[in-house]
């Protein structure tokens, strides 16, 4: 198993490793030395009674009020029991993984003040299943993720709930069942674990990783639908979208070239008809839009992995501690809102596609896709359940980060509702995903009503994945099991891998 350095920098696919239980973390020497001289920092300023915000002094509204020497280990555990306030099912594994490898990474910079033994324990609790319970909702985005963040960290101390090797046990329990000690929090280190944006940022992470599979996936589908309904190419000529200049246009128009390649169903101009609808001839420009858009959302995310998010922040070299904002979660609250719209395009784009693939007014084939109907009702529920997930996505993809409500009496006057964003991006490209599954059944099954041989290369690469898991459809069944087998192939990858194996790499 791979095993990712902490303290260096990261990017997406570390983190989905990580976050899938594919790799394990560990602290890079040249990071411990960092953490080790920002805490000699700490021991520096709590030996020169200083007053420090967090460190020497109570917290929000409370930065004014001084606390001594004697108190300030109760204060650090007094912050995550006071704070572990939310509420709401509990995150997926997957997504507490990737907060905790992110939390990690950012007290790794040798910022923040922390023990090394603080991140010691958090990546030992990764690489050995303990995954706290950390409920979904309570996070505002501004001081960071505080409510899940100390639900995460409130395990370090034996406290809290996780999750460990299925069972769900007090926090103490589930690290002694995997051989782990609790801490007792010293200064800082409690304010450490909660200011920052890892919550929203892993989960974030994971709907972009999620996000950046379906770009190409769309493509797909929209390739194997216009072949069915007789497409005119014409519209992906290179020659257009040179026109545009936009890079993500052209190479959403290149991939449909390439997986057309040597096809004899689509058309020419006049053949069947001058120009296809928009869902057809408008491919490159509206899934172009969303590669733009998530190519935009890719870039702040990978600043975020490697970000130093609480505060204050600890200055070694210097000698200087200085508060600021780097908690407020708007970069990413900004960037999780374009990400859930560019995704919802995707989906509205591809029920409309099913649409025209199951209306005989529109595809010129036998409605519902079925050949005996009436008796059967063929695949006329499945646009019903894409148009369904196509209107809840409209819903989720309102932006979260036009809102904000002022928190502790008005010190955190502006507030990112970043978790949120991040929250429901996550959602849509899960719907998005059953959305382009549905697409790529329909799509095949309307092949049927033409030879197969006919598709192009890629195309025909797609089509046969779909028949090794799901039948052409001679009378009805239970299409939920057709969906969950299109879904299962969309996420393990084996549609691209299919495809990209018959035409090469995708753009």
């Amino acid at each position: 198993m791979d095993v990712i350095p902490v303290g260096r920098p990261i990017g997406l696919a570390e983190v989905v490793a990580v976050a899938g239980g594919r790799a394990q973390a560990r602290l890079a020497p040249e990071a411990r030395a960092r953490v080790e001289a920002a805490r000699a920092l700490v021991q520096r300023l709590l030996a020169r009674r200083q007053p420090v915000y967090g460190v020497t002094t109570g917290f929000g509204k409370f930065s004014d009020v001084p606390i001594s020497p004697e108190e300030v280990a109760r204060l650090q555990h007094n912050l995550l029991v006071s704070h572990a306030a939310g509420v709401g099912e509990p995150l997926d594994d997957a997504a507490v993984r990737a907060a905790m490898l992110l939390r990690a990474q950012a007290l790794a910079q040798g910022h923040s003040g922390v023990r090394p033994a603080v991140v010691d324990l958090l990546l030992e609790m990764l690489n050995r299943g303990v995954h706290p319970v950390v409920p979904s909702q309570g996070s505002l985005g501004a001081s960071g993720d505080l409510a899940p963040l100390a639900h995460l960290a409130l395990v370090l101390v034996g406290e809290g709930e996780a999750r460990y090797r299925g069972e769900r046990l007090p926090g103490r329990e589930a690290l002694a069942r995997a051989g782990l000690r609790p801490l007792t929090l010293e200064a800082k280190e409690g304010l450490a674990l909660i200011n920052g944006t890892q919550i929203m940022t892993g989960i974030g992470a994971l709907a972009l990783a999620g996000a950046l599979d379906l770009l190409k996936v769309a493509d797909v589908a929209a390739a194997l639908t216009a072949e069915a309904l007789g497409a005119i190419p014409t519209a992906w000529d290179p020659r257009i979208q040179e026109l545009r200049g936009h890079p993500g246009q052209a190479a959403a128009a290149a991939n449909l070239r390439r997986l057309t390649q040597g096809s004899a169903l689509l058309t020419a101009p006049g053949e069947v008809r001058v120009q296809d609808a928009y869902t057809l001839r408008c491919i490159p420009q509206v899934h172009g839009a969303s590669r733009t858009a998530i190519d935009h959302v890719a870039q702040v995310v990978g600043w975020e992995l490697n970000a130093v998010t609480d505060n204050p922040l600890l200055f070694p070299d210097e000698g200087e501690v200085l508060s600021g904002g780097n908690f407020h979660g708007q970069p990413v609250a900004l960037a999780m809102d374009y990400l859930g719209i560019a995704v919802a395009e995707l989906a509205s784009m591809s029920e409309r596609r099913v649409e025209r693939l199951l209306n005989p007014t529109l595809s010129g084939l036998p409605a519902f896709l079925t050949r005996a109907g009436g008796l059967n009702s063929g695949l006329m529920i499945l646009q019903y359940t894409a148009a369904a997930l196509v209107s809840e996505n409209k819903v989720l993809a309102h932006p979260a980060s036009v809102d904000s409500i002022p928190s502790s009496a008005n010190q955190e006057d502006h507030v990112s509702m970043g978790t949120i964003a991040a929250r429901k991006a996550r959602r849509i490209v899960e719907h998005a995903r059953h959305v382009l599954a549905i697409e790529l059944v329909c799509a095949a099954q309307a092949v049927e009503f033409h030879d197969p041989r006919g598709l192009g290369a890629g195309t025909r690469a797609a089509y046969r994945a779909v028949r090794e898991r799901i039948p052409p459809l001679a009378e009805d069944r239970l299409q939920h099991a057709d969906i969950a087998r299109a879904v299962e192939l969309i996420e393990s990858g084996a549609l691209l891998s299919a495809v990209e194996g018959a035409v090469g790499p995708l753009e």
